[in-house]
């Protein structure tokens, strides 16, 4: 089972308290397909949305593939998610009464078919966006110091 990760959305860590995930398939036309395989891919601003009990991946990227004719997709066209009649219920729900959003975290090859990770995210306040930061900054600074401890000899393990 390999998994080729084609694009992320690193947008969505930073500004989304991620709750679960699941992972669906998408619906896509040949030439979409051909320019995901070639990373052609821009997660950044995606969101999913439920309408008319199905899931709809909007503002994702997938550009349009050089070699296609004229009749090459759009490249921020809705594409459908393929998930459970349950699953679909059950995410659906708490979007609407919970106050959460779906938004995709990555997408991937796996098994020659182009699956879209979702998830059930929270937004973070501007507050709580700034304890990330500093958190990552400490970690960093931490890893720096005994990177530097360790390469002048200084090791008391």
């Amino acid at each position: 089972m390999a998994i080729k990760t084609v694009a992320t959305n690193r947008k969505a860590y930073h500004n989304y308290h991620i709750q679960d995930s699941v992972e669906a398939g998408i619906v896509l036309t040949g030439t979409e397909i051909k320019s995901i395989r070639a990373n052609r891919v821009n997660l950044g601003d995606a969101y999913v949305r439920p309408e008319g009990g199905e899931l709809w991946l909007l503002n994702a990227h997938i550009a349009r593939y050089e070699a296609g004719s004229y009749l090459s997709h759009e490249p921020r066209r809705p594409r459908k998610l393929l998930l459970h009649r349950k699953e679909i219920n059950a995410l659906a729900s708490k979007v609407l009464e919970k106050g959460f959003t779906l938004v995709p975290l990555k997408l991937y090859i796996k098994d020659s078919m182009a699956k879209v990770e979702v998830a059930l995210a929270r937004g973070k306040k501007l507050y709580d966006k700034r304890d990330s930061i500093i958190r990552r900054e400490a970690e960093r600074e931490m890893g720096r110091a005994l990177k530097r401890r360790k390469s002048k000899g200084v090791d008391n393990s």
